[in-house]
């Protein structure tokens, strides 16, 4: 059996050798292992991948009594286990394109378990992926309706994280505190940016040099969450809003996707206000 285990908790001595201790007496073999330490929290973090022979439930019971020490926050998972997500849309298809693009030809090791817009433009597209999508009217429910049917359907498939693929609406206080670190948003701009309407427009007024994506875990405070990943393209004055537009895109879909695949992979830690992110 191939695991990963993730350990977070206070950094104190002992940890490392009693997580390799706990993997011995599973009769384990590790394969990857990446640990560290945040200097200003003292947050130590640890991510570890081994090999069994024995039961997931007695790699986790040796586990858990081996470390309770530490009162660490565990999660093991096998490896081959996906991830279960759903992803959120409004019209633009870009981010989401890209999503069922690595979904078809297996480097997304997630499994999309619904689509969910508050338009019907990309219904067609979902469909034939062979996804089930599901039309949020918001001006008919509410916005509070329309995220509680999304919690119902979060919490009955037995949900994991959401993906925010160019969701064009802000999402309420109760629903991102319901699904706190586990909501994955695209922002337009290597952040602090250009905010509101128009962003490239703005950015082309500015002359800006550099534009950007940034993806993020969404909290209560809009576009303020903890960064997950960033990248940037050098622009000049020659590009008209239009281009930067197309450039941005392309930026915006492979940033989300290796936030995404970061996620799945349980490499991203969150430490007060920012994350580690193994690599």
């Amino acid at each position: 059996m191939d695991l990963i285990v993730t350990l977070q908790c206070s950094d104190q001595p002992g940890i490392v050798h009693a997580m390799t201790s706990a993997i011995l007496a599973c009769g384990g073999n590790i394969i990857e292992n990446q640990q560290f330490t945040d200097p200003d929290s003292n947050v130590f973090v640890m991510r570890t991948r081994f090999e069994t022979e024995i039961s997931f439930k007695e790699a986790e019971t040796l586990l858990r009594t081996e470390l309770e020490r530490f009162a660490p926050n565990l999660s093991l998972r096998e490896y081959s286990v996906k991830k279960r997500a759903i992803i959120m849309v409004t019209t633009e298809s870009h981010c989401l394109r890209e999503l069922l693009f690595l979904r078809e030809i297996g480097e997304m090791p997630v499994e999309i378990v619904g689509v969910f817009s508050n338009h019907n433009h990309l219904r067609e597209l979902v469909e034939s992926a062979g996804l089930t999508f599901t039309h949020l009217p918001l001006a008919a429910l509410g916005k509070e309706m329309a995220e509680r049917d999304v919690l119902k359907f979060v919490v009955e498939n037995e949900v994991q994280f959401v993906i925010l693929a160019r969701y064009m609406q802000i999402l309420s206080h109760n629903f991102c505190q319901q699904l706190a670190g586990k909501i994955i948003n695209i922002h337009h701009s290597f952040l602090p940016g250009f905010k509101g309407s128009k962003p490239y427009h703005q950015a082309h007024a500015r002359g800006v040099k550099v534009i950007g994506a940034t993806a993020h875990f969404v909290t209560a405070d809009l576009d303020e969450g903890p960064i997950i990943d960033q990248d940037v393209a050098h622009v000049t004055h020659q590009l008209s809003p239009e281009e930067l537009i197309a450039l941005g895109r392309d930026i915006e879909r492979r940033v989300l996707s290796r936030a995404v695949k970061l996620f799945a992979e349980d490499r991203i830690f969150i430490v007060g206000q920012k994350t580690i992110v193994f690599n």
